[in-house]
């Protein structure tokens, strides 16, 4: 029986009169890689602010490694997202830091007692895992898009996440860094054992990374399963207008 890191079951979320939630189930198993598919605005990210405690649910249950997200406190909170990468839409790199000086911020608040030798050596490793080990002294200004979004994965790294979660990985990247942002994302997961969720509007990334995808429309999953699968047996016309609209043959 696969082990289950993340469960969701009945989850609703309103913003007023709109509800983006409304009343979703779903799971997220041990090494795999899960993609939440749909249009923007479509409630994606609530849904992994709401995993690390950045909202709070109206109803239902947010359960990761078995603890209900919503009722820890301070400390417990702080304690799960150690365990949780986010890897933000736009990097979220500090302008003012050299590339070592980005990586080195997250260790050093976190993790004690690391000599410099120690902090060097984990630095220039995740770089070199991300293809950019000449890149440790530059300033983010120096960098295209597609050596941000992976400098950006390399931090989140750092602190040997168990959970990564990957908000619009490939947004604004032209296609060929696409596919090389989709082939780190799946060469991560093999690398540090991760668990993932991709959330993407983006069909090719969807197929690449994903083991499974869940498509989100209208605050409800009308359909989850493998690439495949869930094309195959869309019944939602809207199901089906997303591939048509969305898929670049890879």
């Amino acid at each position: 029986m696969e082990e289950t890191v993340v469960e969701i079951r009945g989850l609703k979320k309103a913003f007023g009169d709109l509800e983006v939630l409304q009343g979703v189930d779903l799971d997220l198993f041990k090494g795999e890689n899960l993609v939440v598919l749909g249009k923007s605005g479509s409630g994606k990210s609530v849904l992994i602010k709401i995993m690390v405690g950045l909202l709070r649910q109206d109803e239902g249950s947010m359960k990761i490694f078995g603890q209900e997200v919503s009722t820890l406190n301070k400390k417990e909170l702080n304690a799960l997202r150690l365990k949780i990468g986010f890897s933000f839409q736009a990097s979220a790199l500090y302008d003012s830091m050299t590339v070592r000086e980005n990586m080195e911020f997250p260790l050093v608040r976190n993790v004690k007692n690391l000599t410099k030798a120690e902090i060097t050596k984990k630095i220039e490793g995740l770089l070199d895992s991300v293809g950019l080990p000449q890149s440790i002294n530059q300033m983010p200004s120096e960098l295209s898009g597609g050596q941000k979004k992976r400098i950006g994965i390399a931090r989140t790294l750092i602190l040997n996440p168990e959970i990564m979660l990957y908000d619009e990985p490939t947004a604004g990247l032209d296609p060929i860094t696409c596919m090389e942002i989709n082939n780190l994302i799946v060469q991560v997961r093999e690398q540090f054992n991760t668990s993932s969720i991709v959330i993407t509007h983006d069909l090719t990334c969807a197929k690449v990374t994903g083991d499974r995808m869940a498509v989100l429309l209208d605050g409800q999953f009308k359909a989850i399963g493998t690439f495949d699968e869930v094309f195959a047996r869309a019944k939602d016309e809207r199901v089906k207008s997303f591939y048509d609209y969305n898929f670049i043959e890879s």
